[in-house]
């Protein structure tokens, strides 16, 4: 046999009040009925507290009801102190989000562009900044090309010095072979040298005369 559907009950007000309090008492009962079943299937903590229209109290908690009351207060506390550091933290995006779209504007005006909404004195100081600014790279611009002129002095000077070093070893080299350089020549052995240049009858008996110098003197030549 079918089982009869309940009657959908309207959920109002109940003006009478015998029925209203036989009502009260049994969905109260069967709220903490189901309240504990729920605890229980799901191991989780429940706390009910229920004043009835007389002012009677009802409650029933899986722990003490201080103790669930406690753990709420604390949760909705916490919850509080992170709604208001989302406060904080949206208020500081919002005002980095501002400062960035005024410098970015503030580029663009020194680059030349938007500059329609300006009045004379705000393009009064726009071009003292970009003249600032300017002045500020020249000066930069010439710090960094004296300084390049001296590293290439110093590089100069190094080169020079390295040369010099060559000169003075390939001088005594050369000495050592028995060749020497203009500069090592003396003043009357350039002249022996020029008599020799302007006179080439004296030229041979001046190379005559070399044929009786010994094999371990040296030999001079000019270097032009």
């Amino acid at each position: 046999m079918v089982k009869p559907a309940s009657k959908k009950i309207k959920i109002e007000k109940i003006d009478n009040l015998p029925a209203r309090q036989v009502t009260y008492s049994k969905r109260r009962r069967g709220l903490l009925k189901k309240a504990r079943e729920l605890s229980v299937l799901c191991d989780c903590e429940f706390s009910v507290i229920i004043f009835s229209a007389t002012g009677k109290l009802t409650e029933s908690s899986s722990s003490r009801t201080k103790d669930v009351i406690r753990r709420y207060e604390s949760q909705k506390g916490d919850e509080g102190n992170l709604d208001q550091s989302s406060l904080e933290l949206q208020h500081d995006c919002f005002k980095l989000s501002k400062e960035i779209a005024d410098k970015s504007r503030v580029l663009r005006q020194m680059n030349g562009e938007d500059l329609e909404g300006l009045n004379i004195d705000e393009l009064q100081r726009l071009e003292t900044d970009i003249e600032g600014s300017l002045n500020r790279v020249l000066q930069t611009k010439e710090e960094n090309i004296i300084g390049e002129i001296f590293a290439l002095e110093a590089k100069g000077a190094e080169l020079e010095l390295a040369n010099n070093q060559l000169r003075q070893e390939i001088r005594m080299l050369s000495n050592g072979n028995g060749v020497a350089f203009e500069s090592d020549i003396s003043p009357a052995e350039k002249g022996l040298v020029s008599e020799s240049d302007a006179n080439p009858s004296s030229c041979f008996s001046t190379c005559s005369s070399l044929d009786h110098v010994s094999a371990g003197d040296t030999l001079f030549l000019k270097l032009g």
